[in-house]
C-alpha cells in the first residue's frame, strides 16, 4: 500500500533535514521515495560539461539509464500524479513542498510560526527555539518534536495518505 505525506514550512526551517532523518531509519524497513519542489527553479541535478548536461541543455527530455538507478530530466511541469506513478513501487512517499496539494502535512518551523500555514497542515514540527505561548495554535493540529524522528514518524504511520 502506496502512502504519503508532505513537510511544508518557511526556507531554512529544516524541511530537508527532517525528511533526510526520516528516510534514513525508514529506508531500513520500508521502500522510500522522496519528491521535493522547486518553486523558483533553482535546483542542479548535472554538471556542467557531462553528457546529460550536454542532452540537456538542447530544451529535450533526457533519461540517464545505469545499472543502479535512473534520472530523469524532464523540462515541463508534470502533474504530481503521475511522478508518483512512475515512482509505483514505494511504502512510503515524502513530499517536500507543493503545500496546496491535498496530503497530511506536518509544517516545519524554527525561531518563529508562520500561522498562514495552519489552513493546509495537520501538525507542526518545532523546535526549543519556538515559545508556544506566544502563537495560538489550532486544536486540530499536532505539535511535534523537530528534534525527534521517531515521534514525527508515529504521526506519519497514523495519518499519511494512499496515494
Amino acid at each position: 500500500m502506496r502512502k504519503a505525506v508532505a513537510f511544508t514550512g518557511p526556507s531554512n526551517s529544516g524541511k530537508t533535514s527532517i525528511i533526510v532523518k526520516i528516510a534514513d531509519i525508514l529506508i531500513k524497513e520500508r521502500k522510500i521515495a522522496i519528491i521535493k519542489n522547486d518553486p523558483k527553479d533553482k535546483a542542479r541535478f548535472d554538471t556542467e560539461g557531462k553528457d546529460s548536461y550536454k542532452f540537456s541543455a538542447t530544451g529535450a527530455d533526457v533519461a540517464v539509464i545505469s545499472p543502479k538507478k535512473t534520472t530523469l530530466f524532464v523540462k515541463q511541469e508534470k502533474p504530481l500524479q503521475k511522478i508518483i506513478d512512475f515512482f509505483d513501487d514505494f511504502d512510503l512517499l515524502l513530499v517536500e513542498g507543493l503545500k496546496t496539494y491535498p496530503l497530511p502535512r506536518i509544517a516545519i518551523f524554527r525561531d518563529n510560526i508562520d500561522e498562514s500555514y495552519f489552513d493546509y497542515s495537520g501538525a507542526i514540527a518545532i523546535d526549543d527555539s519556538i515559545d508556544l505561548e506566544k502563537y495560538n495554535i489550532p486544536k486540530h493540529i499536532d505539535i511535534l518534536d523537530l528534534n525527534n524522528p521517531s515521534e514525527i514518524i508515529k504521526w506519519i504511520d497514523k495519518n499519511a495518505k494512499i496515494v
